[in-house]
């Protein structure tokens, strides 16, 4: 299939995926939206949430709709570096007695990895899947082997058990495009959960779309064009979560320790591209910028005690910068058009 092609039924490629992704899970439409954005943007993504919200179920199950292959690491104290990245073993020719040293490839070869409970995990082990989500490659006895895109990581954590654990540091964090929080079904839900769960059989998803597919989407996002005025926009919001800028907001100097720092904006920028795409437009607004704010800026912001102590989380304050910083009048960037 041409890029032409492809663009022109992406919006519907959407609502197929959405489609056939529901037929497994019920509920959790902005969760799903969002780890689509994130992969159609060549991102990773951290999901935070207590268990059994059906947060494998839902990766595997966005896997099959996309022809992917899925695999998933379950993060314990004792991973090692090389349970992740694969090893090096010695192997020995029957005939010849020859010796050699074969690379066998870990599980991170693969489409989409989930990375289960991440931050149970120590640092070193945390490191290796981080280089690779980076570097979309492998490097072992000096030799390095690539991750075939697409390569997308979705690492969970659980927000209630914190005992045993190795936190992600902020730096590491900012390596995840969106932190997406994963809540309770509603009671509706909850109840069409358990009538599908316990039935005899569950529906399976059907193929939408396939791997070299999506790989031409993020080449495709990347392309989409943005005006200054909301690329000026995204910048505005990462800055102003910084307490040490110039003429910070109050509530920026009162409640957080540290802000965001230029990865944001480029991912507030990204994720509006995306976002516009997938609804079949090719004009990206601020609204496309302020939908993906919350996911992008929640795990980089850190707020103070003095918010602790005020009940002040860092969605509130998110949604206060929101309110603080609006939107650019029509006639603003009408005019600065005009001037160019």
């Amino acid at each position: 299939m041409d890029e032409a092609e492809l663009i022109s039924r992406l919006a519907t490629v959407r609502q197929k995926l959405l489609k056939e992704v529901k037929r497994v899970i019920v509920g959790q439409d902005e969760v799903l939206e969002q780890i689509l954005i994130a992969m159609f943007c060549r991102a990773h993504t951290l999901v935070v949430g207590v268990p059994g919200l059906a947060k494998t179920l839902m990766v595997r199950t966005l896997a099959r709709t996309m022809n992917l292959d899925f695999k998933r690491i379950q993060f314990t104290p004792d991973l090692m570096p090389s349970d992740i990245t694969g090893t090096e073993v010695l192997q020995i020719d029957p005939e010849t007695q020859h010796r050699e040293f074969k690379f066998i490839p870990g599980p991170i070869f693969t489409n989409i990895l989930l990375a289960d409970e991440i931050n149970r995990t120590p640092p070193k082990t945390q490191a290796a899947l981080l280089e690779c989500m980076q570097e979309y490659r492998v490097t072992s006895a000096r030799r390095t082997y690539q991750i075939k895109p697409p390569f997308f990581v979705l690492a969970t954590q659980n927000p209630i058990e914190q005992e045993g654990t190795y936190p992600l540091p902020e730096a590491q964090l900012d390596r995840f495009m969106f932190n997406i929080v994963i809540n309770y079904p509603s009671r509706d839900e909850e109840i069409q959960i358990i009538k599908a769960s316990t039935a005899e059989q569950m529906a399976e998803p059907r193929m939408v779309m396939d791997g070299s597919e999506i790989v031409l989407v993020q080449q495709i996002v990347r392309r989409v064009p943005v005006s200054d005025h909301v690329v000026e926009y995204a910048a505005d919001l990462a800055r102003a979560t910084r307490p040490g800028q110039e003429k910070p907001f109050q509530f920026i100097k009162d409640w957080v320790e540290w802000g965001a720092g230029p990865r944001a904006a480029q991912y507030l920028v990204l994720g509006a591209k995306a976002r516009a795409l997938v609804e079949g437009r090719f004009n990206v607004s601020c609204a496309d910028v302020r939908s993906v704010a919350h996911p992008v800026l929640r795990h980089r912001i850190m707020t103070n005690f003095n918010a602790s102590s005020q009940g002040v989380s860092v969605e509130d304050v998110i949604a206060k910068l929101l309110q603080s910083i609006p939107e650019p009048a029509e006639a603003a960037y009408a005019r600065k058009a005009k001037n160019k």
